[in-house]
């Protein structure tokens, strides 16, 4: 049987949104270049991609991924009337 309890976070952290963002970005400029020719320009894009990848695993160590108590907000305490 399973632990329900058990929280495996699902890669809702900051630290895995930030490094998606800035992979995004590195695929998005290396695209863009590439339809545009400009050859320097994917390489830039090409690199920017694992260091999001190097971001998201500093961010992850310094407790903001999945398993971390920084960038956690407080559980919502419901509506007060």
């Amino acid at each position: 049987m399973s632990n329900e309890s058990e929280e495996l976070g699902e890669g809702s952290s900051p630290a895995a949104w930030i490094a998606v963002v800035i992979m995004l970005v590195g695929v998005f400029i290396g695209t863009l270049a590439l339809f545009l020719d400009v050859l320097p320009a994917v390489f830039i894009g090409a690199a920017i991609v694992p260091i999001g990848l190097i971001v998201g695993a500093v961010l992850a160590r310094l407790g903001f991924g999945a398993h971390g108590n920084r960038g956690r907000t407080a559980p919502s305490q419901g509506a007060r009337s």
